[in-house]
């Protein structure tokens, strides 16, 4: 019978048919301020193509089905031998294959690169965040790598490739490889502790065979891993290939995988090393972390860049239901308590995303200036962005009301992954460390960082005297490990801020100096000063299907 009880109405519309990039007004001006002239056109048509795909209908399907439908591990064949491999969706190597041949694994060598490249890792993240771990980990793995000219001569050409080839195969015989990180172990505590590596004169320069574990590992289906391990003479970073140049499966035993709280399109794994796990040293022995360094820094700037994608994703979701959604007396979104709480979301995503770009940015400088700017300014963001991500996504549900805490507004998958950006390539706590450890030895990194926020010095009252606050909040360092948190956060905002009164219309930059820089704001969203210019904000926010 034809159900005639009801006819719906006051629902909006789908959120399809638009293109991501092209509708981020905030991005379209990072791109237009960070890349050249000469090439700018070239880029804005590959992120407009991306952007397209990244908000169509298919490509929205595509992330329901690669979360819905996790990774299943199959530890042995029906005959019993050990073959370690994960299954995915097809969903997900769909995914993956875009991101691929989008070039999103290869930034290092191309002009502008890291610039295009965290661009369109923020476009496509808001498809599917869990598909962005191995092509995170394979962007940041070329630095280490090139500690070996030898290897990066084999692997770089593999990792930056456009062509995404999921089978477990010699990488001599593959068009593109994809490479993981396995650094954590039960115990926690010093990387590589409890996972030994013995030189292995037969397995040629520089092989060693590696005992131990990694209670972490991410993507375990890519075709290698870096990884730390105790050596002879300390920490080291070793590649461990899946499959050996013979053909042979290398003794790497998947144990199981992890059951998540979000991130469910992607598999993480235990997994054993027994002994005979045949490795390749990157680097001297003992110098592991000072190898892996960039690749760390390169990886929590993608946490950045994934923080300001979600944050982006969720203020969309919810500037789009409440501007299609009418009350009595006409659009949700033109009611003025929730127009603050929008425009307060929107600040939030804005001054994420212009300082997850400005990361970008200096690394395509690579001058000394840029490099010692980002060993501050990279804990500094990772601290501050990661955390807000959480509280920005549950608040740009809530906007929905009952329809948002619904599986099939796609907010609940936001807000499970949304505490992931903090606890990847260490928690917040060790960010805030790390900023500490920089203040403390590299005074260098302190002067780009004052020399950056001083661009601004004198445009608002508020920055200034937030500038002045940090000054004297650094002049004591003693005591200071319990005072790191609130240091982080505020050279965090000071940085936004410095951005935001450069680059952001006034509206934006009004609002960010009075509510997160001056007094006239809360601890909760929607407080902000109610004469400002919201409704501005809002619509710099929207997006028009």
């Amino acid at each position: 019978m034809t159900a005639t009880t009801h006819t719906v109405t006051n629902q909006p519309p789908p959120l399809s048919g638009y293109d991501v990039h092209g509708s981020d007004r905030v991005l379209v001006e990072a791109v237009e301020r960070h890349v050249d002239a000469g090439l700018l056109e070239a880029v804005r048509d590959e992120l407009g193509t991306l952007g397209r795909a990244a908000g169509s209908a298919q490509a929205r399907e595509w992330g329901v089905l690669a979360d819905d439908y996790p990774p299943r591990l199959r530890t042995h064949d029906r005959y019993g031998h050990r073959i370690d491999e994960v299954d995915f969706h097809p969903a997900w190597h769909r995914l993956l294959g875009k991101a691929v041949s989008a070039g999103l694994t290869a930034a290092w060598s191309r002009p502008a690169g890291h610039v295009r490249r965290a661009a369109g890792f923020l476009v496509w993240s808001q498809v599917e965040a869990g598909h962005g771990c191995p092509v995170s980990a394979t962007h940041a793995a070329v630095p280490a790598l090139r500690a070996e000219p030898e290897l990066a001569t084999v692997w770089e050409p593999l990792l930056t490739s456009r062509v995404y080839d999921p089978g477990l195969r010699p990488v001599a015989q593959k068009p593109g490889a994809l490479l993981g990180l396995g650094l954590t172990e039960k115990q926690g505590g010093a990387p590589g502790g409890a996972t030994r590596a013995v030189p292995d004169p037969a397995g040629g320069p520089g092989a060693y065979l590696l005992t131990g574990h990694k209670w972490f590992c991410s993507a375990p289906m890519s075709d290698g891993f870096l990884v730390l391990a105790q050596a002879p003479g300390g920490p080291t970073c070793f590649l461990v290939p899946r499959v050996l140049p013979d053909g042979a499966r290398n003794a790497f035993a998947v144990q199981r995988l992890k059951d998540k709280l979000g991130n469910r399109s992607n598999a993480t794994a235990e997994v054993e090393f027994d002994g005979s796990t045949w490795a390749r040293r990157i680097g001297e022995e003992g110098g592991g972390e000072r190898t892996l360094r960039e690749t760390v820094a390169a990886a929590r700037v993608d946490r950045v860049l994934g923080s300001a994608a979600l944050m982006r994703q969720a203020v969309v979701e919810a500037v789009h239901h409440t501007g299609h959604r009418r009350v009595s007396d006409g659009l949700l979104v033109d009611r003025p308590l929730m127009r603050n709480v929008l425009a307060d979301l929107a600040l939030e995503s804005e001054a994420a995303t212009v300082l997850a770009m400005r990361l970008a940015a200096a690394q395509d400088a690579d001058t000394e200036q840029e490099r010692a700017f980002l060993r501050l300014a990279v804990p500094v963001a990772k601290f501050w962005v990661a955390k807000r991500c959480a509280p920005v996504v549950a608040e740009a549900l809530e906007c929905l009301g009952g329809n948002g805490y619904a599986e099939e507004s796609g907010l609940p998958r936001l807000l499970r992954e949304s505490p992931l950006p903090s606890l990847g390539e260490g928690p917040a706590n060790v960010q805030a460390l790390d900023v500490l450890r920089v203040l403390r030895r590299e005074p260098s990194a302190l002067n780009a960082y004052l020399t950056e926020v001083g661009l601004a010095r004198g445009a608002d009252h508020r920055l200034d005297a937030a500038i002045r606050g940090l000054l004297t909040e650094l002049a004591d360092l003693d005591g200071v490990e319990a005072r790191a948190r609130r240091v982080a956060e505020r050279m965090a905002l000071v940085l936004q801020g410095s951005l935001l009164v450069r680059y952001a219309p006034p509206q934006v930059e009004a609002a960010f100096c009075a509510a997160r820089l001056g007094t006239d704001g809360g601890a909760s969203f929607g407080t902000l000063p109610h004469t400002l210019d919201l409704a501005g904000i809002v619509e710099r926010a929207r997006v028009e299907v």
